[in-house]
């Protein structure tokens, strides 16, 4: 399985009795595909997954498997324990993205040996975010995960274009997928030859981010035009805790039933979903 294109994490839109709008979940998983998407990543953070029982993470992940299954659309399911990939079996899911262990620090020995020992139903795409982790990885322990046989892909999110970037994407993995996982940098990421990516910033301007990620590889000055526009809205989508701002934008939009976001996050200060509406409307 070779992941490229642009991904969506959907959020888990609430309705006004604070359950999850199901309707909405699927309303949105089609509208993304309908727009280009190459796939949709469920129950990732942007989903607030933290927050969900366990029968709410079934029923998303029951309502998003069956638009991809029906629109032959790649599910990436976030799973990062033994026991959450295991239950991926015969979901429907086509790969699993599962976190760098956070907070421990196991070291790069310990990252890659983790790794070799979580396998399952799916292939995993490792997600690489040091800044939420505390675990940087060089290029060569991602080399070194990449060589691992049931893992596809990463999403790179180390907050910028460093050496470890540069130094993993001028010889890239054969058969191994870079996915931008920085809405903001995604453009710079895809210059230096990045497949796609995992965006929530996406969930807007989608026919957008997909023409990027083709413009990279065809047409450099309408992708360096193009990306940076796109990166003035997710910079607007990134302004508070990841997914309020989303979130808000897209009840604006009048495309799920409430802006509601679940402890330990709070609703986005007005004045940022404000400038979020005022620089969306020029999609």
């Amino acid at each position: 399985m070779t992941l490229s294109g642009v991904y969506v994490p959907l959020v888990t839109p609430f309705d006004a009795a604070g359950g999850i709008a199901l309707d909405a979940v699927e309303r949105l998983a089609h509208e993304v595909l309908d727009d280009g998407a190459a796939g949709i990543v469920a129950l990732g953070t942007t989903g607030e997954p933290a927050s969900l029982t366990a029968d709410e993470r079934r029923g998303v992940l029951d309502v998003v498997g069956g638009v991809c299954r029906e629109r032959s659309a790649p599910l990436v399911v976030g799973a990062s324990t033994q026991d959450a990939l295991d239950a991926l079996a015969g979901t429907g899911a086509t790969a699993a993205l599962a976190v760098v262990p956070p907070f421990v620090r196991p070291g790069e020995d310990g990252v890659v040996a983790h790794f070799a020992h979580l396998t399952g139903p799916v292939p995993l795409v490792v997600y690489h975010i040091p800044y939420r982790t505390g675990q940087a990885l060089s290029a060569g322990a991602l080399r070194r995960i990449a060589a691992l046989p049931h893992v596809i892909g990463v999403k790179h999110a180390v907050g910028g274009i460093d050496a470890d970037t540069v130094d993993l994407l001028a010889d890239p993995p054969a058969d191994f997928a870079v996915l931008g996982g920085d809405d903001l940098f995604i453009s710079p990421l895809l210059a230096l030859g990045a497949q796609g990516a995992i965006l929530a910033s996406a969930h807007f301007a989608t026919k957008s981010f997909v023409e990027l990620v083709d413009a990279w590889r065809t047409d450099p000055v309408r992708a360096r035009e193009l990306g940076g526009r796109l990166a003035a809205l997710s910079n607007a989508v990134f302004t508070a805790p990841n997914p309020t701002v989303v979130k808000a934008l897209l009840h604006a939009q009048g495309r799920i039933p409430t802006p509601d976001v679940r402890l330990p996050l709070l609703a986005a200060d007005p004045a940022l979903v404000a400038e979020a509406v005022r620089i969306s409307q020029g999609w």
